[in-house]
């Protein structure tokens, strides 16, 4: 027999466990490995003795290849009790599985497992998730390829390190998105939305609900509106509240315009007050005005300030990056009154005053006109954000490029 360094789960599964005396003795069903490795080490085997299936400690197992089969070889079988936590069976857990490709930032399904056999034990050191393992596991993958060969046609196969991987197998108690070494959590919010809407329902509401809020507001702001609701479906109304404290108003009162009145009702009273307030206030606005695009984070100064009170007022705050294109100066009733870019504010002497730089001559919209007028301002002047004001001119938030450039792609598909 031929003693091998690497094989595939496929190639092993169902296969020959024989005594060192050559007699089979039973049939091998899975592989367990404990998670808590970088690759994770196989320490078990659930293989089927006669009627019986037992667990049995791996390190006892050798793997050889003989006319073209793989055999297990077991010196002894010893039963072993393997922890609830922290293990996976390769074939119940991982094969046919979908996983995180982590390089890719998308999920694709394991078609088999590759496993190298080292000093220190065996471990499972990359996934298959192209063609070539699917046919190598329906047994065809021979046959295909020497077909094909002729024809100048390649069976294409692909490789997923281990190390490139996450799974979200939430069917499992032991492997958790919580586990602070869980690699999805590395990953930006847009990506990781991205990930969640390719998974079923149930998988989305697992995963988000192993997210911290700050982490969940982020990802749900960036999920489809299907998968926005579906996750709000299935949490508490306590953490939905939560979550949605911690987003733009703006994009909180989007996603309720498309609940259920009572559903949407039932999260504005968990809120806190003063957002909202905000929130509904927003609501209120038709859906072909201005006031239903704007943010209300904006930042408001007085123009007998310093750039140097300015700039401590601004590491106070701690802005979104949207939310300072520009700075708005007000009068003592919040009505609007000029406006300073915060590339005068960077490149301004510390004792100079916002008065001597600001730009009384701005452009504004209010906020019951219609959104082409926004799309008019900011391509014509080349503007990335554009202030929002009542009849009074009071300012009431502002509507930044990006949300006009999202509403002009959406009527382009309608």
């Amino acid at each position: 027999m031929l003693t091998v360094s690497t094989f595939y789960l496929s190639r092993v599964l169902g296969n020959k466990v024989i005594s060192s005396k050559q007699k089979e003795i039973g049939r091998l069903l899975d592989l367990i490995v404990d998670v808590n490795e970088i690759r994770p080490k196989v320490i078990a085997a659930k293989i089927k003795v006669d009627r019986q299936v037992r667990v049995i400690n791996y390190s006892g197992i050798s793997v050889f290849k003989r006319t073209g089969q793989y055999i297990l070889q077991c010196e002894e079988l010893n039963d072993v009790e393997v922890a609830k936590e922290n293990i996976m069976f390769l074939k119940k857990h991982v094969l046919d599985k979908q996983i995180v490709d982590m390089d890719g930032r998308k999920v694709v399904r394991v078609n088999d497992l590759r496993l190298a056999i080292l000093k220190s034990g065996t471990f499972t050191v990359a996934v298959d998730v192209g063609v070539d393992g699917l046919l190598r596991r329906i047994g065809v993958a021979k046959p295909i390829k020497i077909i094909c060969k002729p024809f100048g046609i390649h069976v294409p196969s692909k490789m997923i390190l281990w190390d490139e991987v996450a799974s979200v197998d939430y069917s499992h108690v032991g492997i958790k998105l919580t586990k602070e070494h869980d690699k999805l959590l590395t990953l930006h919010p847009s990506d990781l939305a991205d990930i969640i809407e390719d998974y079923d329902r149930h998988t989305q509401v697992a995963i988000f609900n192993s997210l911290d809020e700050e982490k969940a507001a982020d990802v749900l702001e960036e999920l489809e509106t299907d998968a926005q609701l579906n996750v709000l479906r299935n949490l508490s109304i306590e953490k939905a509240a939560d979550v949605l404290e911690k987003m733009p108003a703006d994009e909180v009162a989007d996603i309720l315009d498309e609940m259920r009145d009572e559903d949407a009702e039932k999260l504005l009273n968990e809120m806190e007050q003063e957002v909202s307030l905000e929130v509904r206030e927003l609501m209120e606005y038709p859906d072909d005005t201005v006031g239903s695009l704007m943010i209300t984070d904006y930042i408001s100064l007085n123009e007998n300030m310093t750039i140097n009170q300015t700039l401590i007022a601004l590491r106070k705050l701690k802005p979104e990056p949207d939310t300072v294109y520009y700075l708005y100066i007000v009068d003592n009733n919040e009505r609007l009154v000029a406006a300073v870019s915060l590339r005068d504010i960077v490149i301004s002497e510390l004792e100079v005053k916002l008065k001597e730089i600001m730009h009384r001559d701005i452009f504004y919209v209010y906020d019951y006109e219609k959104p082409e007028k926004l799309n008019e301002i900011i391509t014509k002047y080349n503007l990335l954000s554009v202030p929002v004001v009542d009849k009074n001119k009071k300012i009431l938030g502002i509507v930044i490029i990006n949300d006009v450039m999202d509403l002009i792609l959406r009527k382009r598909k309608m």
